[in-house]
């Protein structure tokens, strides 16, 4: 059976009748050193962070005017973004406005060009891949955007509603 190098195989300890439970000792596997092995094999080169269902996107497609995408993850060269299949999906090099919301009125504008698009039908997406346009609006400011981003994410925490007193304790 071929696993093409994607199971960890773990070994296990051979039954001899002369020996006890206690005599038999396991092997303890770290998985950490495997893990980290992997991250650096990734095939991205700059850090990127995961930023689903975190900030308020949108964009203008072609058809069906301004509309909401999810920003998939955000690095200093770029992002990627989830579009509703219903929607279609951008070309390859196809320069596109996009709008970051920090509120319900108040955005920003920057302007990426696409590097790719996968169909997710498990999801019901394109993903796209792009880079920031060198030179046009915002383009100073989408990469401190990025930046800040990159620093907060690190400490982000989920509100599950569960402070009831307010406190220095429970930051």
């Amino acid at each position: 059976m071929s696993t093409d190098g994607k199971v960890i195989r773990f070994p296990v300890a051979e039954k001899q009748e002369s020996l006890t439970n206690s005599d038999l000792k396991a092997s303890v596997l770290d998985i950490g050193e495997k893990r980290q092995d992997m991250i650096s094999r990734e095939r991205r080169s700059v850090r990127r962070t995961i930023l689903t269902e975190f900030i308020g996107v949108h964009l203008v497609v072609p058809g069906a005017g301004l509309q909401k995408c999810s920003l998939h993850d955000i690095s200093a060269s770029g992002v990627s973004f989830d579009l509703d299949k219903k929607l279609g999906n951008f070309s390859t090099n196809e320069q596109v406005v996009m709008r970051v919301y920090l509120n319900h009125k108040t955005y920003f504008s920057f302007v990426v060009q696409v590097r790719s698009a996968r169909h997710f039908e498990d999801e019901g997406v394109y993903r796209h891949g792009a880079s920031v346009v060198p030179g046009t609006i915002n383009e100073k400011a989408i990469q401190h955007f990025i930046q800040f981003i990159e620093s907060v994410s690190a400490h982000l925490k989920t509100d599950r509603g569960d402070v009831l007193v307010s406190g220095v304790d429970q930051l």
